[in-house]
Formats: structure tokens, sequence, C-alpha cells
């Protein structure tokens, strides 16, 4: 169905939709290369929320040699106004004659209504060339759009035997430096950064982007149930949303002082609904949700059935049976009650073993 060379010009759209990995959302990352008689004429890809699409930009870079080309985008063109025109019209427009797509758009207002514009145009369509590929690159916003709640990756970094922390806290550093980029690369394609109140506690995080350069900060979210998040804690910088049991008393008022957003959501134990508050990221836009806790919060969510993937970082060290785990959660009464997991991809990031493990197949 589909030659080599358009393999080869879907490959190149994947790479250039990669460039948006850190600035796109709440949008898809997208890329778009169109082809005149088997030469590259135009490409381009989508740089943020309110900029012209991958179809748009391709379009002004091929100009009139767009006109009987095939335009190849990673994901299928809207048909829908949102914050842009409609990218189906423009390529009916341009004269494009066809139009291959890696992956259908799972957004409700799209949904193979793009595709349905453009062939009812007269625009031979094909969907599915890499589309694996293409679905991994916006897994959090197939997810958003598909199940109403965002892609969550738990990240921890920990020693051979499973341990994150000494008995006494004590966690910096377990990993080595290029383990650490690589965390803040996978904190900067997150919309939003998750952690706990024990953790803030023990080594008051500022929860955001360094060393990676990004035109923005991902949404800082602290699951708090009682308001114990100090004023001066360093995460108060740039503003947090707290997600709380409760929001009275002097102390909510000191934290929303600091600029501090208090979100109530207590479920039947006096804590924070987690799904409730991954339900309401959700809502609010959020298609990756990058989760840096310890392990009552890790146990919490995963018990809840809300974690799809573990970003491992497992250091060349043993500290013994006294640290601190990964998830705290009740004793398994069997074997069969285990959290099975599917390992996607196993690599070394400078001295230590990063592991990325699925609990789910794919996006429920």
């Amino acid at each position: 169905m589909f030659s080599a060379a358009d393999h080869d010009f879907m490959a190149r759209a994947l790479r250039l939709a990669e460039l948006g990995l850190y600035t796109t959302t709440p949008n898809p990352r997208v890329g778009c290369v169109i082809v005149n008689k088997g030469a590259l004429v135009g490409d381009g890809w989508h740089h943020s929320a309110g900029a012209p699409h991958a179809e748009i930009n391709a379009l002004q870079a091929a100009g009139s040699a767009a006109r009987g080309a095939t335009a190849y985008v990673s994901l299928e063109p809207c048909s829908h106004h949102g914050r842009t025109p409609p990218c189906a019209q423009a390529l009916i427009a341009a004269g494009v004659s066809r139009v291959v797509a890696a992956v259908q758009d799972p957004n409700p207002q799209v949904a193979g209504r793009g595709l349905a514009l453009l062939k009812a145009a007269g625009i031979t369509c094909e969907c599915g060339l890499l589309e694996s590929e293409a679905r991994e690159l916006n897994i959090g916003f197939v997810a958003r759009m598909t199940r109403g709640r965002p892609w969550v990756r738990v990240k921890i970094a920990a020693s051979l035997d499973g341990k994150t922390a000494l008995e006494n806290g004590a966690s910096q550093w377990i990993t080595g430096p290029a383990a650490r980029l690589d965390g803040q690369r996978w904190r900067a394609r997150a919309c939003a950064i998750l952690s706990g109140i024990g953790t803030l506690r023990t080594d008051d995080p500022q929860l955001n982007v360094r060393a990676v350069e990004t035109s923005r900060q991902p949404l800082k979210v602290v699951v708090d149930s009682r308001l114990e998040l100090s004023p001066q804690a360093k995460v108060l910088n740039g503003g947090v949303l707290l997600a709380s049991a409760s929001e009275a008393g002097d102390r909510a008022a000191a934290l929303r002082a600091r600029g501090a957003e208090i979100l109530c959501l207590p479920n039947a134990d006096g804590q924070v609904d987690l799904a409730a508050l991954i339900a309401e990221l959700g809502r609010r836009e959020i298609n990756e949700v990058h989760v840096e806790g310890g392990a009552r919060l890790n146990g919490a969510l995963l018990a809840a059935g809300l974690v799809d993937e573990l970003l491992l970082y497992l250091a060349p060290c043993l500290t013994g049976d006294a640290a601190r785990g990964m998830f705290a959660f009740p004793a398994l009464e069997s074997l069969a009650a285990k959290h099975a997991l599917a390992i996607n991809d196993v690599r070394m990031i400078g001295n230590d073993l990063r592991l990325l493990a699925r609990l789910n197949a794919g996006v429920r």
C-alpha cells in the first residue's frame, strides 16, 4: 500500500513533529511534509497552541508547488475551527492531490471528518502509515481525547534493589548526572508535574524544568490533604495547584497569598480523591502528568488504577532492606494480585539503567 518513499517522507514528518515535544501542549505534536514529483517542496511543524498548524507552515513553504503534490501529515488534518482555521480546507485550497496521514485524529471534533472532507473534494486519502510511532509521540493527547484523562507517568530513581532513599530519607543522589538530565527532559515534555506533601517536606523541590531549554514550565501540582505545605516552600515560586481535602483556615489563606490555587477534592477517608484530581487535570487540557513523589503517593496512584507508565532509573548500587521502597500499598495475598508490567524500552543512561514499563497494553 505504501512505498519506501512514503515511509521516508512520513518519518521526516514525525521527526518534525518531535520538534514540538516541549511546546505544543495542549495541542498534539504534528509535522507535515509536502512532496511534488518525488521532490520535497515544503515542510513544517506545529510550534505552539494558537500558532499555525504544521500543514499551514508546510503549505507556506511550498507555495504554488503544493498544487498536485502529496502532503504527509503525522496526524489527520483538522476539520473544525479551533484556535486556528481548519487545515483540511487549506489543503483543498492549495490544490494538493493526495494526503497521507499517520493516524486519525482522536479529537471527537475531528475523528475522521478531516479525511472525509478531503475525499469529498476529490483528494486521494490514505491513513495508517507509521501509525504506532505517531500515537506514541502524542500518547497523552490520545489518552485525554479517548478516555477523558491524561497519561500518567511515574518517574522513580532507585538503587538496583529498588530503594529510593535511605531509612533517614537521604536520596541525593542515587543516580548520576546523565540520568538526572534525562529526567529533566521528561519533565519538560509533560504538561504537569505531580508530587506529594511528603516529598515536599523532605526535599523542598522546585518541581520545575532546569538544564533543558524550554519556553514553558509544566503546571506544578501537589497532593496535600491537610494543607501542611510551608508558605516558604520553593514550589510556590511561580504558582502551584494544591489538591487538598480541606481549604478552610489560616493555612489556606497564607498559601493563597503566595499564589497557590487550592482545589478541594476530599474522598470518604478524608484524603485527596486522586481519580477526581486526574480527571480535573484532563478537563484543564493536561495531556501528560509526570509524577515525582514518594512511595505513598506512588502506591496510592497505583492502587487507584491511575498509573499508565513507569519511568525507572536504576543505579548500579545496593542500599539494603531498611531503605525506602518505590510503592507503598497493602501486602498482596497471592502472586496473582501482582501488578504486571510490559517493558517497552531498556537502555543505559550514563552509568544507570533506564526502563520504560507500562501497566496497560495501550490507552484505555
